[in-house]
């Protein structure tokens, strides 16, 4: 009862305050996850953004950790709202480590919110002005919202494993704070090398394997996660070539691509790696992996 009501929240529902076309609040009780939440209003340029709260999970310390992401309906159209009016949290924001830059789609458990051990039943409000639209979501810890993004409860299916060194330790699961720190100049492409692995589900994994190998064949080996960069902060454009690098077995399970940016300054790049449950975890929110990567970006010289 609790992961499909956790679901349900995924699927984002909202409140539309102000904007051309106000968008019903669905509460989602009893549904199953959609492939694509918040369909109402989708189109080219000129529709809303709205922010998904996907639940709350445990950490390891006894605290409380809020999960979110967001669902842009312009299919051509992507956003950059700084934080500040038409892009806050409160209270006790406006700045809680929300994107900045939003792209087109539904994105999800992109960013945490780690809150403090006496937050109890207070709650946040996410607000996102995009278009003339104000959209604002609550976040909160009632325990219908639970989630458990480290470990599938009903096949033991884990998160794919994300190494920013060959001989780092790696990260999992939703973002932590910074996964790797680097630095670029401007105009010139930054190598982005990760090492990505994943583990198949330990209990009926058929769908994760396919099915049994002919008399013969090679094994194919275990699974290997797909990768995606995206811009999640900064104040220019960023690059990617390309934006979803191929794992490589033969060097170590090695994902290369490079990264350019328009403009000096901080940026954040999030990468995302995705087993065989897909988006979300099919909307379940295990098993994926988002991490947070921040790049120091100097003017060229001249």
């Amino acid at each position: 009862m609790k992961k499909i009501a956790a679901c349900a929240i995924a699927v984002g529902a909202c409140l539309t305050l102000a904007g051309p076309a106000p968008i019903v609040a669905q509460s989602g009780q009893g549904q199953l996850p959609s492939p694509l939440p918040l369909s109402l209003g989708l189109r080219e340029r000129g529709s809303s953004v709205t922010g998904a709260f996907e639940g709350w999970y445990h950490t390891k310390d006894g605290g409380m950790t809020l999960l979110v992401g967001y669902m842009n309906r312009n299919s051509k159209q992507e956003f950059d709202i700084p934080v500040g009016p038409n892009n806050r949290i409160e209270p006790g924001g406006p700045d809680m480590g929300q994107p900045t830059h939003f792209q087109s789609g539904r994105q999800w458990g992109i960013f945490t919110i780690k809150l403090p051990k006496d937050f109890g039943d207070k709650k946040l409000t996410w607000t996102i002005v995009a278009n003339g639209f104000t959209n604002a979501i609550t976040l909160h810890t009632k325990q219908d919202y639970i989630l458990e993004p480290f470990e599938d409860p009903a096949n033991k299916n884990t998160p794919p494993m994300l190494k920013f060194s060959a001989t780092g330790a790696g990260v999992s699961g939703p973002p932590e704070g910074f996964a790797a720190s680097l630095t670029a100049v401007v105009g010139e492409p930054l190598p982005l090398t990760i090492w990505a692995t994943d583990e198949p589900a330990k209990v009926n994994n058929f769908s994760t394997f396919g099915p049994p190998a002919a008399a013969g064949a090679k094994p194919s080996g275990p699974p290997v996660p797909t990768l995606k960069w995206s811009q999640f902060r900064g104040p220019g454009t960023v690059t990617f070539e390309p934006f979803n690098p191929k794992v490589d077995r033969e060097k170590n399970n090695e994902a290369a691509a490079k990264a350019t940016f328009s403009a000096p300054g901080e940026y954040i790049l999030r990468v995302q790696a995705n087993d065989s449950t897909g988006e979300g975890g099919g909307g379940f929110q295990c098993c994926w992996t988002n991490a947070h990567v921040k790049v120091t970006v100097k003017a060229a010289t001249q």
